[in-house]
């Protein structure tokens, strides 16, 4: 199951505690102050990896605290600061502070103080003065921040399978990749993203080439070296856009991808009517998401005459995109998707 949306804790560490002290010796039974300071607490730092795809990690870790710093000792030992926390997090990790609702976005690998430690607090030895030689207190380490955090995670698939509940979509992904989704003949089998990887295809001088750019040898992208990330986004209707059946919760994760494939269902007498349905809510949701480039794919093909798929065909040429036919059993429909996925990304 991905995990996509948690909200987390984070506190800084304490500062030790300064020291109140006074030198004590075979020379001295009676010495001036000598209570060291106490170290810092730590930072919280969030920082962005490819190394992760999902929040899975902090379901039932709700609260992430940083040490404290140790606190100062006699002989004006200062105490030793505390190692700061890094949080590692998917790239595209939405985090908004829920005290202010501030906002930002994990997009890269420079670490971001989210969490800032406590100062250490300052010994005896520091108050002395001229009148007053033998200062019996000492200052209490500051006190490190602490955050709510609800954390979202748009993940940044290269590929995007949509339409409405029951079009294919997860049957789709287990033989393009390596996913294992729930599949069921009845709506809203699948109630959370899955996503999969499907080999990338071979250049002639047997290097992989990755979305985006010439062929690399050994490159880790972030869907992993040789390899685009598809997401199965489960079933829209109308009205996802306000809430409706899983509703707006998912819409987000097909921002960022760079290809959508639009499943139609082969027995749908209106894929028309279907392809637009899901259309309106992008719209609604995200104008920008019309501009996606998008194939429209005819699942299930199998399930039908040639001469209804023909018909399929024709009425959803008229959309002015791209428009295939699969069908799970058929390696030669599923070879020309794979070939039209790689013709878009590379």
């Amino acid at each position: 199951m991905l995990v996509d949306n948690i909200l987390l804790i984070v506190k800084a560490g304490n500062g030790g505690n300064g020291a109140v002290s006074f030198l004590r010796n075979g020379q001295k039974s009676r010495g001036g102050p000598d209570g060291g300071n106490g170290g810092n607490g730590g930072n919280i730092y969030l920082q962005g990896t490819h190394n992760l795809t999902d929040l899975r990690e902090f379901r039932f870790k709700k609260k992430i605290k940083a040490e404290d710093g140790i606190p100062g000792d006699r002989k004006n030992l200062y105490g030793k600061n505390a190692p700061h926390a890094t949080i590692y997090l998917p790239y595209g990790t939405q985090v908004t502070n829920k005290d202010t609702n501030e906002s930002f976005e994990i997009t890269n690998d420079d670490p971001v103080l989210i969490a800032r430690g406590g100062i250490g607090g300052r010994g005896n030895n520091e108050f002395k003065s001229a009148t007053n030689q033998a200062p019996k207190y000492a200052e209490t380490g500051g006190i490190g921040e602490e955050k709510k955090l609800l954390l979202e995670l748009k993940f940044i698939a290269e590929v995007g399978l949509v339409g409405l509940p029951n079009s294919g979509k997860s049957s789709l992904l287990a033989v393009l990749t390596n996913a294992q989704p729930k599949i069921g003949n009845f709506a809203f089998t699948t109630l959370e993203p899955n996503i999969g990887m499907m080999p990338a295809r071979q250049s002639p001088d047997g290097s992989s080439r990755m979305a985006g750019g010439p062929a690399r040898h050994g490159k880790q992208g972030i869907a992993g070296g040789g390899k685009h990330m598809i997401a199965d986004i489960p079933g829209l209707i109308e009205g996802a856009s306000e809430g409706k059946g899983l509703g707006i919760k998912f819409l987000k994760h097909i921002e960022k991808t760079k290809l959508l494939i639009h499943c139609i269902d082969a027995e749908e007498e209106k894929p028309e009517k279907i392809y637009e349905t899901v259309r309106i809510e992008f719209g609604k949701y995200n104008p920008l998401l019309l501009e996606k480039p998008e194939i429209i794919l005819i699942t299930k093909k199998d399930l039908i005459s040639e001469e209804m798929l023909g018909k399929r065909i024709k009425a959803l040429s008229k959309k002015g995109r791209k428009v295939l036919t699969s069908s799970i059993y058929d390696e030669n429909s599923l070879k020309s998707l794979k070939n039209a996925i790689e013709t878009v990304l590379v």
